[in-house]
């Protein structure tokens, strides 16, 4: 579905050039979870903005079934650290955005956000905004708003990486529980080996400077996925071998700086 071929971006800080990303070539699935794991800096963020059109590559190819991604696509949702809500609208209103964005009626699709919004846990809360809603809640509407759509390509940059230990396991057990009903591919970015096993089906490792692919762990277990699955052998030798791998990525990166 997602093709990169030697993908590169090379910013340029007053005169110098800055590489965030040397050279990456991988595919990626349709229907697949792929999880960008690597140190900070290692360019997984500014990656996966390459694959949503909002970076363009210095060098390479990045094409999507076949087309060269030249800009934003309407087939891709994106969802960030940050939540990024609109503070003066409800939730209902913010998941309903993207069609005022597309051109589309948004009131044809209020059954469908709301539905939305009922199946994350947010049944009451269609009316609130986002001044009124916990961290993990906004970031269920903001999924919610990626989504809605229908998009094929699900983009998420550190989703949930402000949350506390508790509500990030929530939010990993009910996006597990969303893509069984809203199969989509999706391109995960964090910074948490664990949170990387538990969610995917393959995990691409970041490292080096400029950076590129250090490793590729395939995740073996089926998408029925419970938080009892972190406490068998197979789920934390993965997290070692993983670990591994972003130590060895991590000092490849602090001795090139």
């Amino acid at each position: 579905m997602l093709e990169l071929r030697g993908v590169g971006k090379v910013y340029d800080q007053r005169g110098t050039p800055v590489h965030a990303v040397g050279s990456v070539s991988l595919d990626v699935r349709d229907g697949e979870f792929l999880t960008l794991l690597g140190p900070s800096g290692c360019g997984k963020s500014t990656l996966l903005m390459m694959m949503g059109g909002l970076e363009t590559p210095s060098a390479g190819a990045l094409l999507m079934d076949g087309a060269t991604i030249t800009g934003p696509r309407r087939d891709v949702g994106m969802v960030f650290q940050d939540a990024t809500l609109l503070p003066w609208k409800t939730a209902l209103e913010n998941v309903l955005f993207p069609f005022r964005i597309l051109r589309r009626n948004p009131a044809a699709h209020r059954d469908k956000a709301a539905a939305l919004l009922d199946s994350v846990g947010l049944a009451g809360a269609h009316g609130r905004k986002p001044s009124q809603l916990s961290g993990g809640m906004r970031q269920r509407v903001a999924i919610c708003r990626a989504l809605v759509h229908e998009p094929r390509l699900l983009l998420m940059d550190e989703p949930f990486s402000a949350l506390d230990a508790i509500t990030r396991d929530q939010m990993n057990l009910l996006l597990t529980d969303l893509l069984k009903t809203h199969r989509r591919t999706v391109v995960f970015v964090t910074h948490s080996i664990r949170e990387a096993v538990f969610l995917s089906d393959r995990v691409i490792v970041l490292g080096g400077k400029p950076s590129g692919i250090i490793d590729t762990v395939d995740i073996p277990f089926g998408r029925d996925r419970s938080l009892e699955l972190g406490e068998t052998p197979e789920f934390n030798a993965l997290c070692r071998r993983l670990r591994q791998s972003v130590e060895n990525s991590h000092r490849g990166f602090e001795e090139a700086a």
